[in-house]
């Protein structure tokens, strides 16, 4: 980009965020003294209200070693920000052992969120062994897009009777905005080094 002017940099910088930003993974890390964890949410790390979503923790040691669920006396809670300090969960689900990825029997949860906003998921464990790693508490924040209406039964019977399809992917109503200016000023700076060139 040494070539570019000043003004063509700053374009492909913002440019850059902006392709970035609708393609980068929800993904959280959170640490707590010797143990740290990954929230991975399915499907495509966005929940939607009202539609079960499987909430896991690639949870791991200081260096990487993965912890199973069995080495975890683990408990998830769902808060909301507006929840007061000391005040329950909104949800405690129950936690299970997943296998997704390359992690084996870690922590996991089905979680149907009850409306569209944010949420705060709070995972906290003992060691099953004593000794094997501190007590921690990891806090993920997250956001809730709003859910798909669920069909009426006699709208299933003619969901049911037409061919099966892939479900199509449904774009977040940021990204549209967020890609379109990003093709407006891609095509905006190409045009402009092409003009420079001539």
């Amino acid at each position: 980009m040494a070539h570019l002017p000043s003004q063509s940099r700053s374009f492909v910088w913002v440019l850059f965020l902006a392709l970035s930003a609708t393609t980068t993974s929800a993904h959280t890390i959170q640490t707590a003294e010797d143990v740290g964890a990954t929230l991975h949410i399915e499907p495509n790390d966005t929940p939607r209200a009202g539609e079960p979503a499987l909430a896991w923790f690639a949870l791991t040691r200081k260096g990487g070693e993965v912890i199973p669920l069995n080495q975890c006396n683990c408990k998830l809670s769902v808060y909301t920000p507006t929840s007061a300090a000391g005040s329950p969960p909104l949800l405690t689900p129950p936690l299970k052992a997943v296998s997704q990825e390359r992690y084996q029997d870690i922590p996991g949860a089905e979680i149907q969120f009850p409306k569209p906003g944010a949420y705060q998921l709070q995972l906290s464990g003992t060691p099953a062994t004593e000794g094997k790693f501190k007590p921690f508490e990891l806090k993920f924040d997250l956001i809730v897009a709003a859910g798909t209406t669920v069909p009426t039964p006699s709208s299933q019977s003619t969901l049911s009777s037409s061919p099966s399809t892939k479900p199509s992917r449904k774009a977040l109503p940021w990204q549209l905005p967020v890609v379109g200016v990003s093709l407006v000023l891609g095509l905006g700076l190409l045009w402009g080094v092409l003009r420079q060139r001539k």
